[in-house]
């Protein structure tokens, strides 16, 4: 039986399927990974929430965990992505056949182009730090409307 799924089982999930990547890139397929759960399905695929960062959405926790990094190798996290339920594979899958082969730069400067960081990060400078939350009614509003 599947447990509840945390960031780290889909990000351990993510570089089994993708092998080594940047941590910003990481951060980038993890948050597109949410942004399309919550739009095909209005479920979140994990509780934890991204915080909008100069550089774009990061989930702190995760952050903590690599810091000092700057490449991720598979298991990284020492986490279980068997307990992603096979829809959530699938969900995952889908997004990384779109995004994964995308550079971790774009995948920011495509996150600063969209709304639920825009709205996270109004009234902070640009390059700013924030620990602003990026929330997921604004992420499942933005994208199931794409």
């Amino acid at each position: 039986m599947a447990g509840q799924v945390r960031a780290a089982d889909v990000a351990d999930f993510i570089l089994a399927k993708l092998g080594s990547m940047s941590a910003m890139k990481l951060q980038k397929l993890l948050y597109y990974s949410q942004a399309w759960a919550l739009a095909w399905t209005e479920t979140e695929l994990f509780p934890e929430d991204f915080q909008a960062w100069a550089n774009g959405p990061v989930l702190r926790g995760l952050y903590d965990q690599h810091k000092g990094f700057y490449r991720l190798d598979p298991g990284f996290f020492r986490a279980n992505p068997g307990n992603l339920s096979e829809d959530q594979q699938v969900i995952v899958g889908s997004v990384l056949e779109y995004y994964g082969d995308k550079d971790p730069q774009w995948l920011s400067e495509l996150t600063h182009l969209e709304d639920p960081w825009k709205a996270a990060r109004q009234g902070v400078p640009d390059g700013d730090r924030s620990e602003n939350i990026i929330t997921k009614a604004s992420m499942l509003e933005y994208y199931h409307g794409l």
